[in-house]
């Protein structure tokens, strides 16, 4: 654990073990939100049985950052200052402790050729993988190592995968702006996936569940293994893909007044069939499923001109 009390000033720690041999760079990532404590906790369990031989370390390097967002993870909620995952980039003038976090993380992500970064979510639901896009040379993130991000993808044990982050919280900007909102930028869904790609890697966000799932640290620490042994930095047998159920983000329905609320117990990939209410307007409309498709993110604490809930569809990528 970190040591307390604490201040803004504590270093970041940073744990690398180098192999002999050449072969890719791994970076591991936790608690870039304060709250998602499982990452921390299968990050130093992973270096432990890196000291210990346990996980030899043979090929490339693997990079652990135990704790990202040290303020947060000290104060046991999401942020410090603000959203550490959110418009991700270097800056010339801090403004607040993310930005001097950014400073630091943004360059470890450039030295490194995969992302691995360890996440929980506050719903209910079960593990999944953010997949980023397709590789194109068009669209909000042209990309060329799909292949590569996908094979990585479907080996780090959840059977469930989701895509199409990036457009779908373009839509989440624009109905914010329609609404009176701030309007911001598309940078502002930039996290450390997106900067990986943008930077020449590949890299993956792992949800392992509900932030007090017990099973959580255990999903993380087995996706460590996974990605180590696929990747070749470790002498273990390579992981067997799994053929996962994917879903594609294609909208997003916004809280719009207090009264709003989702109608019902929500789960991240319960499936809906057209026309299934999902949620209900303080005025008493329902909101209802557009097609057959999937509930994701349901934030049943949303505020206005926050995300009340995510839809999805089922996805053609790995027919």
């Amino acid at each position: 654990m970190l040591p307390e009390p604490a201040d803004e000033g504590t270093p970041i720690e940073v744990v690398r073990f180098s192999g002999l041999q050449r072969g890719p760079k791994l970076l591991v990532t936790g608690a870039v939100h304060g709250n998602e404590t499982c990452g921390p906790d299968a990050i130093w369990r992973a270096i432990t049985a890196c000291r210990t031989g346990e996980l030899a370390v043979r090929r490339g390097e693997v990079t652990f950052v135990p704790v990202v967002n040290g303020k947060a993870y000290r104060q046991g909620t999401r942020e410090g200052d603000r959203n550490l995952n959110r418009d991700l980039c270097e800056v010339t003038i801090e403004r607040d402790y993310e930005d001097r976090v950014a400073n630091t993380l943004c360059p470890l992500l450039r030295q490194n050729d995969v992302l691995l970064d360890i996440h929980s979510y506050r719903s209910a639901g079960e593990p999944f993988v953010f997949l980023g896009p397709d590789n194109s040379t068009k669209g909000n993130q042209p990309f060329s190592k799909a292949e590569l991000e996908t094979s990585l993808a479907v080996r780090l044990g959840p059977g469930l995968i989701l895509h199409g982050w990036l457009d779908a919280y373009a839509k989440s900007i624009a109905e914010q702006a329609r609404h009176g909102g701030a309007g911001n930028a598309l940078s502002h869904a930039v996290g450390t996936a997106e900067y990986m790609r943008f930077s020449g890697g590949y890299g993956l966000t792992l949800e392992c569940g509900q932030h007090k799932d017990p099973g959580a640290v255990d999903v993380a620490y087995q996706a460590i293994v996974r990605a180590l042994a696929h990747l070749g930095i470790i002498d273990s047998p390579a992981p067997e893909a799994v053929h996962p159920r994917a879903i594609h983000l294609v909208d997003v329905v916004l809280c719009l007044s207090p009264g709003d609320r989702l109608e019902g117990d929500w789960r991240t990939g319960d499936p809906v069939t057209a026309g299934q209410t999902i949620a209900r307007r303080a005025s008493g409309e329902a909101v209802v499923a557009p097609r057959d498709g999937f509930v994701i993110f349901p934030d049943a604490a949303a505020t206005p001109l926050q995300e009340l809930f995510y839809f999805g569809v089922a996805s053609d990528r790995f027919a």
